[in-house]
């Protein structure tokens, strides 16, 4: 899956490792990520979460026969980041037949909490 050409490309988001149940990805703070008052931006902290739950929760479905999709996020917003790298690491709460549940947390350089969200991802049937 090409994922470059997609919002993960626009944003700078990279996959830095990839386990069943757990992923981690980074994220720059520049001006792709920033919101006018040159702080991280909590949509792009969101992006960033949903990108780690969603690939996570495609790595434990069958990639034959089933797609996963956002059904629900949330997050709070811990601390404000003006430059750098944020690292996100998700990790898998709860893994159903058509839904899942995932943690995410995003940190600074100095592993300082900067957002934790909470994904449910729905899993549904390839169409064919």
């Amino acid at each position: 899956m090409e994922l470059n050409s997609t919002l993960l490309g626009s944003l700078g988001i990279e996959i830095t490792e990839l386990q069943r149940g757990k992923v981690v990805a980074t994220m720059p703070v520049d001006d792709r990520t920033r919101q006018p008052f040159g702080l991280l931006h909590g949509g792009a902290s969101v992006a960033l979460a949903e990108t780690v739950a969603s690939v996570g929760a495609f790595e434990l479905v069958d990639k034959e026969n089933e797609v996963v999709v956002g059904l629900e996020i949330n997050a709070n917003h811990i601390r404000a980041k003006k430059d750098g790298l944020v690292t996100a690491v998700g990790t898998v709460l709860h893994q159903g037949k058509t839904t899942m549940v995932w943690d995410i947390k995003i940190t600074d350089e100095d592993e300082k909490l900067v957002c934790i969200s909470r994904c449910t991802i729905a899993v549904i049937k390839r169409k064919k």
